[in-house]
């Protein structure tokens, strides 16, 4: 139970400080310079300019509904993560309107700015097993039914429709030029702090320790793990290997449950193109893109 405790406040205060930065880049930057940088949120800002409704209370209302579907097909323990998050991120967009200054110079600056801060505090809500809602929830909800569909490829079709969507109500091709730069950089930021949105990672790991090191990814996380057997070259000494397969965004999980456990562990992370089976997307036959 204090474990859990622990975690829960974690989980809080991830939630809190990616919450923050996410609004910083909101409030005080993209906002102000009129640039929609994709995704629900983008869209708030859009409602913000054509109606005056603060951005975080239209940003939660927009998730509302999300939510009501993700409970349904989603499960209940990812819904009632992601609510937390939206709920956090929303209050502290609201209030950073309110309490910080908008920067008012350069729009390049201005979107590259808030493609970092966005990038940032996405990482932050992301290493601890949540998400911020909104298009993630829509690219899940598309992926039950086309399976075929990657995460990424999803979430750059709702991207689009919202820069494109920036351009009519701002009257101002460049604002979804400007949005384009504020979402690839916001990829790229999330890309080298957390690995990847849409890329699997293997993990091979040499340990004195891997039994427990597998306990604890098993019971914290919920995958599976696998025991190969190697020897040194050297010395010819026999080793137990670990393989573990995991979505990009759980990477950091893993490796702060290895370093918790065995510091002086040796781990191998290497990119996974693809990943399917259990746990991961259905092997399909007809398989597109």
């Amino acid at each position: 139970m204090l474990k859990k405790g622990k975690e829960f406040i974690l989980d809080v205060l991830y939630d809190m400080a990616g919450g923050l930065i996410m609004a910083v880049g909101l409030s005080c930057f993209v906002g102000p310079a009129q640039i929609a940088p994709g995704g629900v949120s983008g869209l708030a800002i859009l409602v913000n300019f054509l109606t005056g409704l603060p951005v975080g209370t239209v940003n939660l209302a927009f998730n509302i509904p999300l939510l009501l579907l993700a409970w349904r097909f989603l499960g209940r323990v990812f819904t009632l993560k992601t609510l937390r998050s939206v709920f956090i991120q929303s209050v502290m967009i609201d209030l950073a309107s309110l309490w910080l200054p908008a920067y008012t110079g350069d729009r390049i600056m201005a979107a590259l700015f808030g493609g970092i801060a966005s990038g940032v505090g996405l990482a932050l809500v992301f290493m601890r097993g949540s998400t911020t809602g909104g298009t993630d929830i829509v690219s899940r909800l598309i992926q039950l039914r086309y399976r075929h569909l990657s995460m990424g490829k999803l979430l750059f079709l709702v991207d689009v429709v919202v820069l494109l969507l920036s351009v009519v109500v701002f009257r101002n091709i460049e604002a979804g030029l400007y949005g384009m730069l504020s979402v690839y950089t916001a990829g790229k930021v999330l890309d080298n702090v957390l690995y990847g949105l849409d890329t699997g990672k293997v993990l091979l790991v040499i340990s004195e320790r891997n039994g427990e090191i597998a306990q604890g990814i098993m019971e914290a996380m919920n995958r599976g793990v696998t025991f190969l057997h190697g020897a040194g070259a050297w010395s010819g000494e026999k080793k137990q290997v670990l393989l573990c397969a995991v979505r990009a965004q759980q990477c950091y999980q893993v490796e702060e449950i290895i370093r918790g456990v065995d510091p002086d562990a040796f781990m191998i992370v290497m990119e996974a193109n693809e990943i399917a089976g259990e746990g991961f997307r259905p092997i399909t036959e007809d398989k597109v893109g």
